[in-house]
């Protein structure tokens, strides 16, 4: 048994109650609201050839939006698209080839892929023959490492081996699925049916044709969830056993995602219930053998996520976790959000626009943002606390050049409640945050945040609680 699981996570509610208020999840800094139509197709191309020229190129990392859905998921916060239109998606691969064959036109070909994956709305809404088709095209068109990772979300209430097959056989070896919770009265209210049987029979078949890994997901804070029915849930998924485990904390956001407008409201738990199931979620995960990674993951103590954070090589992007810090991110399919070393660049959330622009011959950015010498300090600043769960001021002093606790006056100010709280440890040297402070790590990054400090964000966030 490591440290890690001998130490007790003791919750003291009316202490973490104070502390639920929205704010981001930092999966990006400066966060998505930041992004401007000021930043053009222009200003990302410029960044993409600046980035091609030079020693040392980062690798790469590829991820392709594949938006389209069966049914609606009332919980959903993805960028979505209900359809059963084959037409319509086998339009959408088209201008994703065009994507991809504009994209990969600046980017110098010996640049190799470690990491690729396929995310949306439901990659395998597309049929097997779809998903050979583009994963075709894809490894065709870029230069792939022989160990990358290659990833692909999946639905098992569609699935068929054969969808699974066509991703093995064009290099996938990690598979993610959303389980949410096995609880049917639970299921039901967020119109999301899935029987345990059908995730098991996903399961065997992700093993019989020897992918690598298998992450599954699981969302609290769901209408009518209990501490007692989501511990039947995690028993069940600790019997199953995948090699990663994501526990999110639902986001209810109807005024960003109008559907979630069908979630009413007095049906979701209360923050201390959502902090008991946590608290519970935590300690059977912990006690079965795994590592507790950042704030909503768990993984087992030989998989690449546990040893990246024992190595302190974790990273944090758009996908969430990753190992693979400091490849240059081209994401491709429309609302996908690149990120390159000074720049972001998000693509169009509609299909006409998106298609407008490739048929020009464009790249399809809608928004994006270029990075200050004050967003890079932020950003690296966050992201260890949010990967390592400390910081030490002098690194960060020699990296930038700056004195941090005068910097980060602010901040350092902030954070004394939650010292006082024995959420965090702060000395002359730096930073560590406690058991039960990475239980609210969005909370203690906010403290680093230049734009909630100046009072320039304006954005409506879902609860840290």
């Amino acid at each position: 048994m490591t440290k890690q699981r001998d130490q007790m996570f003791e919750i003291d509610l009316t202490k973490f109650k104070k502390y639920d208020k929205p704010g981001p999840r930092y999966t990006s800094y400066p966060t998505a609201p930041q992004f401007n139509e000021v930043f053009t197709h222009e200003d990302y191309l410029n960044e993409i050839v600046k980035t091609n020229y030079g020693e040392n190129l980062p690798d790469l990392s590829l991820y392709f939006h594949l938006p389209y859905c069966d049914t609606l998921c009332y919980f959903c916060g993805c960028n979505m698209i209900i359809t059963r239109n084959r037409d319509r998606i086998k339009e959408f691969i088209k201008y994703l080839k065009k994507e991809i064959d504009l994209t990969r036109t600046y980017i110098l070909t010996d640049r190799q892929v470690v990491q690729h994956h396929w995310g949306g709305g439901t990659p395998t809404h597309l049929n097997p023959d779809e998903i050979d088709e583009l994963a075709s095209y894809i490894k065709q068109s870029f230069n792939f490492r022989d160990n990358s990772e290659v990833s692909c979300e999946i639905d098992p209430r569609e699935l068929t081996k054969a969808h699974l097959e066509a991703l093995r056989n064009n290099g996938f070896n990690r598979i993610s699925m959303g389980v949410q919770d096995f609880d049917e009265k639970v299921q039901k209210a967020v119109n999301r049916i899935q029987p345990e049987d059908i995730t098991r029979q996903a399961v065997q078949w992700i093993r019989e044709l020897g992918y690598q890994s298998i992450n599954l997901d699981l969302i609290y804070g769901l209408p009518f969830q209990t501490v007692e029915g989501f511990a039947k849930t995690v028993d069940h998924i600790i019997d199953i056993s995948p090699d990663r485990i994501a526990v999110f904390n639902y986001a209810h956001v109807p005024w960003m995602k109008k559907h979630m407008a069908l979630i009413h409201p007095e049906d979701i738990p209360a923050a201390e219930i959502k902090l008991e199931i946590l608290k519970m979620t935590i300690e059977k995960l912990t006690n079965a053998g795994y590592d507790f990674i950042g704030m909503d993951h768990f993984a087992k103590p030989d998989d690449e996520l546990s040893i990246a954070m024992r190595e302190k090589k974790l990273y944090r992007n758009f996908q969430g976790y990753s190992t693979n810090a400091g490849a240059d991110l081209y994401a491709m399919g429309i609302t996908s959000i690149s990120q390159l070393k000074n720049v972001y660049a998000q693509n169009y959330k509609t299909e006409k626009e998106y298609y407008s622009a490739l048929d020009n011959e464009k790249l399809p950015t809608s928004k994006g943002y270029q990075l200050t010498e004050d967003d890079h300090l932020r950003r690296e600043v966050i992201m260890k606390l949010m990967c390592n769960f400390e910081l030490d001021f002098s690194s960060i002093e020699r990296e930038f050049k700056i004195d941090f606790k005068k910097y980060f006056a602010w901040g350092l100010n902030n954070l004394k409640e939650m010292e006082a709280d024995d959420l965090v440890e702060i000395s002359d040297t730096g930073i560590k945050v406690k058991n039960m402070g990475r239980m609210l790590i969005r909370n203690i990054a906010i403290n680093f945040d230049g734009y909630i400090e100046r009072k320039e964000d304006k954005a409506k966030y879902s609860r840290t609680v």
